[in-house]
């Protein structure tokens, strides 16, 4: 779990204009590009917030910088196997209800099977969609964002249960308040893209 992960919303009808197989590219280039992009243009990140890019793509996707992940995919892998740990010891509804939203974003599941992209957009070609770690709908997000609702109220009864099977003072996102932190952020993502109606997409590194 050596990847890093940029986790980005995108307006949907911009990133689908084009054939699958060119969609990641279309990504890639905005992000990269030079002036306009986002990808090493000089300004300090801001943790918990959003990068905006400048130039004729700004508006067509923005960034959010996760807090104390620095930017790697082990926080969000961890959190899924905290989970794993936790979730026999949760309320069942609750429980049902972060399956279904971790499952949607960066638990693998009880099988380690769960994919995080939904089919048909992307082109399914290893060599075209090497790289994409999630990749969800407006459709998807809407129907994340609102478990997301349900569910962040209640993430506080969890505590004891996490203390007691998942913490791990010494592992990523072994503290409960790491936990939930990293799930309040998944929380800003789905809600603000929710907002515009775009969808999510996280990207390797």
């Amino acid at each position: 779990m050596g990847l890093d992960i940029t986790v980005m919303i995108v307006d949907w009808s911009w990133w689908g204009e084009v054939p699958s197989r060119e969609r990641l590219s279309r990504l890639r280039d905005a992000w990269y590009a030079d002036e306009t992009g986002l990808w090493d243009h000089g300004a300090p990140a801001v943790e918990g917030d959003w990068e905006l890019p400048r130039g004729p793509n700004g508006a067509f996707f923005a960034l959010y910088e996760f807090r104390r992940t620095c930017g790697s995919f082990k926080a969000h892998f961890w959190a899924g196997e905290r989970w794993d740990s936790l979730r026999d010891h949760a309320d069942p509804l609750l429980r049902t209800e972060l399956d279904t939203l971790l499952l949607g974003l960066i638990w693998e599941g009880p099988d380690g099977a769960a994919q995080h992209t939904d089919p048909g957009f992307c082109c399914d070609d290893p060599a075209v969609s090497y790289g994409l770690l999630v990749a969800r709908s407006p459709d998807s997000v809407r129907e994340l964002a609102a478990t997301w609702e349900g569910v962040r109220p209640r993430l506080g009864g969890l505590r004891g249960a996490f203390i007691e099977h998942a913490a791990d003072p010494e592992g990523w996102v072994g503290d409960f308040d790491d936990f939930t932190d990293l799930l309040e952020d998944w929380g800003r993502v789905l809600t603000e893209a929710a907002r515009r109606g775009w969808g999510v997409v996280g990207l390797s590194e």
